[in-house]
């Protein structure tokens, strides 16, 4: 597994609701890279349930959301933008039990779609809810000057050779 950083926290004003470190009300989440997929562990805090206990389904849906875009970053090296999101929740996802795992994965290109395999499994690794993703992505050239893209390389730590 390897380490995905975060370049965005170096952004005046980036308060991302996913993925932003210092947003105290945000999901915080990070990522890493594992093989084809990109992951993320997320601890689930009580101010998030829908009903008791219960992960609420539009937080489950934003937690599928941001890390299809964390995948289109680090494996297509691009930015883009969801244009179509297709969740189904299949069992109750708990907020008292204990750390969830987030993946996702390309399933396929379509042009400038990135179609986007998403799955959200339980503290058990019972895999609870999922969600096709469709990333409108944009040329890199566009990413860069109007998204703040910094580049795939930004992503990971350059360690230099000795």
């Amino acid at each position: 597994m390897k380490k995905i950083l975060n370049p965005f926290v170096k952004l005046e004003g980036y308060n991302c609701f996913g993925c932003s470190p210092d947003n105290p009300a945000g999901l915080q989440l990070k990522f890493a890279e594992e093989g084809d997929y990109v992951v993320a562990r997320w601890m689930p805090k009580p101010q998030f349930q829908g009903w008791k206990n219960v992960l609420h389904g539009g937080i489950q849906a934003t937690l599928l959301d941001e890390i299809a875009s964390w995948l289109v970053f680090v494996k297509l090296k691009t930015s883009g933008v969801t244009s179509r999101m297709e969740v189904k929740l299949s069992k109750p996802v708990y907020t008292d039990k204990g750390e969830l795992t987030l993946k996702a994965r390309l399933s396929a290109m379509n042009r400038n779609i990135a179609v986007i395999e998403t799955l959200l499994y339980d503290q058990k690794g019972e895999l609870c809810t999922t969600a096709v993703m469709h990333y409108y992505t944009f040329p890199v050239e566009v990413a860069q000057e109007k998204l703040w893209y910094p580049g795939g390389d930004a992503f990971f730590e350059n360690k230099a050779e000795p």
